[in-house]
């Protein structure tokens, strides 16, 4: 039987992450654009924010002094979009906790 309340727990949690992370990425790398416009699936690389390497290392930073979850280059896909970010948080607090 699914429990509901912790379900909208975990939809909550998850959308304040996708927001953090969203104003990590317009605050860190002074982007100018307003985070609502950031999609959880658009690309952070390429023909989505045309992020660079230099981004991927700033945003490293950020998200990990916000959420004090080391990250490593070993699997960039966790940086190919926000839902991936988002995926990566929640799984290593869990494992932390």
């Amino acid at each position: 039987m699914i429990d509901w309340k912790t379900e909208k727990e975990n939809i909550e949690k998850r959308i304040v992450i996708e927001e953090k992370i969203k104003t990590i990425l317009v605050d860190s790398l002074m982007l100018d654009l307003d985070k609502k416009l950031i999609q959880n699936d658009q690309p952070l690389f390429g023909r989505g924010l045309e992020l660079d390497s230099i981004d991927a290392l700033e945003l490293s930073i950020g998200i990990s002094t916000e959420f004090g979850i080391a990250l490593s280059d070993d699997d960039m896909s966790i940086f190919s979009s926000i839902n991936k970010l988002t995926d990566y948080i929640i799984e290593n607090q869990l494992i932390e906790e």
